[in-house]
């Protein structure tokens, strides 16, 4: 258990040291001290973590020898981040907020960026909930404030405070004035799921913040995906488009017929559009077909660009579910419920046009990892196409051509070796995200091996959801 202790100390030589041996004798660890005899010659503030009892031991101790003034051991320290005008005097006003309040200030650090702002970071010293409300209200009204460390409070402040500075923070990010209620009560019950399971949800969080920074960063003239072109035979060929943010999209173009797989995330509609139109210039002149591998968010972004959607009878479900307004199967995760909607908010996805959905294939029980649920062809490329259990989601398809050689897996099997600088930090992200990328993360890597294990001898072209196509050898990987 961590927290914080707040000791008044006597200004001689070795009352430190009388304290370390309090917290040393019951087995506590300090693992920070904050001391600033300029400011206060006092007050020094102790972080420690040990078990409960220990703590409370240690309260009493530090109470006997008068190191503890009444209450204060509950205090805590919040870190706090102020964007000021770099200009002179700009950090006055704040500091006489803090005076007004009476917060003590245990940590300042600020330097100039090349920029017409600095961000002083600074820790106060808060004992009461309501105070500290009411100063952020009025902080807010002189500059940006972010909360940027609320892990040692533990529950002695109200979440209010937490959840709307990081829902302002995403909605300035992304541009989104809009959404911001709807952001503030999924930011809530993201913390209070995590809450209630025993979890911290503050690395999640910055993920979150992270994420949201890339996809505002790699929008219009910064979206730059991979683009390459793969000849299967002189009349197939397969273009692979990689974002840097969502799921790859191929165009499959066999024998005068065109279907494409997978779409990314709906924020880069108007990106993608420009480039599919530029790589196959007479896109929409007849029907457009988009066979998408699983239902993520990621991977179905622009559903209602296309004429026809491809899927299976289970995705089918999800995404009629998501059309009717209720909760799609990702959605029906409680762990992963909270950040699916903050994705969906933040990527401005949509849900299908029901009349849109052509559900192919179906069968009502999976025995195995992956099971042949049906064909699928394009020209001269002959697809068998597998379901999976449901490792990495419900409803996910994987599509084989023994004869060319030639696999579309979705997320089941990805090319984590060749992501590009951007695709790597992206993907760091999800994991963190969704608390798994996968729904049960043992049983897809069965299904990973079972894919593996029905493809013989020779070079495959393997087209993840996410990365470069990977060129497979059975037994070897080049």
């Amino acid at each position: 258990m961590k927290k914080t202790y707040v000791t008044k100390m006597p200004n001689h030589i070795g009352a430190f040291l009388k304290a370390s041996k309090c917290f040393s004798e019951l087995g506590i660890n300090i693992t920070r001290v904050s001391y600033n005899k300029a400011v206060d010659s006092h007050t020094l503030f102790i972080d420690v973590d040990g078990e409960e009892s220990k703590l409370e031991e240690a309260n009493e101790r530090l109470k006997e020898i008068g190191y503890l003034s009444n209450g204060e051991e509950n205090s805590k320290i919040i870190l706090i981040e102020f964007r000021l005008e770099d200009k002179p005097g700009s950090v006055t006003s704040i500091l006489e907020l803090i005076s007004e309040f009476n917060f003590n200030i245990s940590y300042i650090s600020s330097q100039e960026n090349g920029t017409s702002y600095q961000s002083f970071k600074m820790g106060l010293y808060v004992n009461d909930a309501n105070s500290l409300t009411k100063f952020l209200a009025q902080a807010e009204k002189l500059c940006e404030v972010k909360i940027i460390n609320y892990n040692n409070s533990e529950k002695i402040f109200d979440n209010s405070i937490f959840y709307n500075s990081y829902a302002n923070g995403l909605v300035k990010t992304i541009g989104l004035k809009e959404k911001r209620e709807e952001l503030l009560v999924n930011v809530n019950l993201a913390m209070q799921t995590l809450d209630e399971k025993g979890l911290s949800p503050y690395k999640t969080f910055d993920s979150i913040s992270k994420f949201a920074e890339l996809l505002a960063e790699c929008k219009g003239d910064n979206f730059k995906p991979r683009i390459t072109e793969h000849v299967i035979t002189d009349k197939t060929k397969i273009i692979l488009i990689e974002p840097n943010c969502g799921s790859n999209t191929a165009i499959i173009e066999s024998c005068g017929e065109r279907v494409f797989v997978d779409s990314g995330y709906a924020c880069y509609k108007n990106e993608m559009l420009k480039i599919i139109k530029q790589l196959v210039p007479d896109f929409r002149k007849k029907k457009e077909k988009l066979i998408i591998t699983h239902v993520d968010v990621d991977h179905c972004g622009l559903l209602n660009e296309f004429d026809e959607v491809i899927v299976s009878k289970r995705s089918a479900e999800s995404l009629t579910a998501e059309a009717n307004k209720d909760a799609g199967f990702r959605e029906r995760n409680s762990l992963h419920l909270p950040y699916v909607n903050i994705c969906k908010i933040l990527t401005e996805y949509k849900p299908i046009d029901k009349s849109k959905l052509c559900p192919l294939w179906n069968k009502s029980t999976l025995t195995a990892s992956i099971e042949q649920i049906g064909f699928y062809k394009v020209g001269e490329l002959n697809f068998e196409v597998y379901e999976g259990k449901g490792g990495h989601l419900l409803g996910e398809i994987l599509m084989i051509d023994f004869e060319h050689k030639v696999a579309f897996t979705g997320d089941v099997f990805i090319n984590l070796t060749d992501l590009t600088k951007k695709q790597a930090e992206y993907n760091q992200y999800a994991p963190i995200l969704m608390t798994s990328v996968d729904t049960n993360s043992t049983l897809c890597a069965k299904e990973r091996t079972a894919f593996l294990q029905r493809l013989g001898v020779g070079e495959w072209s393997i087209f993840g959801g996410h990365g470069q196509k990977k060129v497979y050898f059975p037994q070897t990987v080049k």
